[in-house]
């Protein structure tokens, strides 16, 4: 039995966002202090991260608990309404994010989730985790191209 009526329900399933979220934000800031530059929202990309770097090929996702079903075998059991909804639409979101996941690694990909709740708590540690990854790529990057051009002056 849900607590709300249908037009409350309705009202809060509306206020949630798919993008531009809090979690978002805060990252979003700090990655640009950080000095790196990424795309938002970039859909030519596989599953629609939130950040991409797209010539390094690091793709990012700010994902809330609730909805992509962090620790769901403990957390589906606090559901008291509507479960049969509830249960099929967070298992469908975690079976997306491990196929975008899969997909995306397939492809070459380094594929970075954080949680809402570790992005507020912990911004700074997920931003140098995501600044170290970027420096490491693209210290390779650069490497590779280095290496491609001596073997070419050969």
């Amino acid at each position: 039995m849900d607590k709300l009526t249908s037009e409350q329900r309705k009202k809060n399933m509306q206020a949630v966002k798919n993008k531009g979220s809090i979690i978002e934000i805060m990252l979003a800031k700090k990655l640009w202090s950080l000095g790196l530059r990424y795309r938002k929202n970039y859909s030519k990309v596989f599953g629609k991260p939130d950040f991409v770097f797209i010539s390094l090929k690091i793709a990012i996702f700010c994902d809330s608990e609730f909805w992509h079903g962090k620790d769901w075998n403990i957390k589906k059991y606090e559901i008291k309404s509507n479960q049969e909804f509830w249960y099929k639409k967070i298992e469908q979101n975690i079976k997306r994010d491990e196929a975008v996941n899969n997909e995306l690694l397939k492809n070459g990909w380094i594929v970075l989730r954080f949680w809402g709740n570790e992005i507020k708590k912990n911004l700074d540690i997920c931003a140098n985790q995501i600044y170290k990854i970027y420096m490491d790529k693209k210290n390779e990057c650069y490497n590779d191209s280095e290496k491609k051009e001596n073997s070419n002056d050969q």
